[in-house]
């Protein structure tokens, strides 16, 4: 009699990222190293109340009862693994990548099949070396929970799941520094440099602050000269608001926020605001007001669609 069945379940998928070059440079080594993280992933995902569903090559399939254990349990896993790899020299270093998808499986035994595990494998290998990609699934239910930062990273396309997956980075606290195979480009659309550390990524917070001060400094300026030049009319309100403008689409390219939804925000601001600034009496904002809500709408719909397995 067959025992397969249906459960929702959180899936944990990850593989090394060039894994045939460090087999082609020291087989040997590789398959002692692989060994070696391989039991410090499972030592973590056990301690998580994950359970490794099965291992194939260079591959790992795990499972959790919980969302927000696994993904704790996958930035443990990249926090170990970047810890044994200051051990190993440059080109011997092994780097996971990991995808997490909550859905809707199949168990036959003590295996797991459907589209479910499908989407797992598919953001794990959109994730960059070192690094996490979770679905919307998993986002929705730890974005309050764990103390990390997301990056959305748009609809990843899967087979047979029209739309796509909705995605997400994970950032964690050694991600930023830790190096990457040279020549990797990252899904984050940045060269994963080994020379990126801390001191760097402190920087560009620094040159952001610095930008953003800059912009207020203009527009604190701007309103300097109007009222030393008065002549009864407010015009620094338009270089005011094109100062505020720009420094919005700064914010939204920054922010962890959704791009999307961000932008629709600052559009409707926008619009409100030279309504307001221009009043003849007449909101004629409503009108613009009702298309961008309309578009979030379905912005929303078709993000919580795309993450769901069928």
């Amino acid at each position: 009699m067959s025992d397969m069945h249906r459960k929702l379940t959180t899936i944990f998928c990850a593989d090394v990222q060039d894994y045939s070059r460090l087999m082609g440079a020291d087989e040997e080594g590789t398959l002692a190293t692989l060994r070696r993280y391989r039991d410090a992933m499972a030592r973590l995902i056990d301690a998580r109340g994950g359970r490794v569903v099965n291992t194939w090559g260079d591959g790992l399939i795990a499972e959790f009862p919980s969302v927000v254990e696994a993904v704790r349990a996958a930035i443990d896993v990249q926090n170990e693994l970047a810890r044994l790899n200051v051990a190993q020299a440059d080109g011997a270093r092994m780097y996971f990548r990991i995808g997490i998808n909550l859905g809707d499986v199949i168990g036959e035994g003590d295996d797991i099949y459907g589209d479910g595990v499908n989407i797992a494998a598919r953001l794990q290998a959109s994730a960059p070396a070192g690094g996490i990609v979770i679905s919307n699934t998993v986002y929705d239910q730890v974005r309050n929970k764990v103390a990390v930062g997301f990056e959305f990273l748009g609809q990843l396309q899967v087979k047979n799941i029209e739309g796509g997956v909705a995605s997400y980075a994970v950032h964690i606290g050694a991600e930023e520094d830790r190096p990457g195979p040279r020549g990797n480009r990252s899904v984050f659309g940045r060269q994963a440099a080994p020379e990126r550390t801390a001191a760097s990524a402190a920087g560009t917070a620094r040159r952001r602050r610095a930008v953003f001060c800059g912009l207020g400094m203009i527009a604190a300026g701007v309103v300097a000269v109007n009222l030393l030049t008065w002549r009864g009319e407010v015009w620094a309100v338009w270089p005011v608001f094109a100062v505020a403008l720009i420094a919005a689409l700064l914010w939204i390219r920054t922010s962890r926020l959704d791009r999307g939804f961000a932008a629709l925000a600052v559009a409707g601001l926008a619009v409100t605001s030279i309504n307001l600034l221009t009043w003849h009496g007449t909101f004629w904002a409503a009108w613009p007001l009702l298309g961008l809500a309309t578009a979030a709408g379905i912005r929303w719909v078709r993000r919580g669609q795309g993450g769901i397995g069928h």
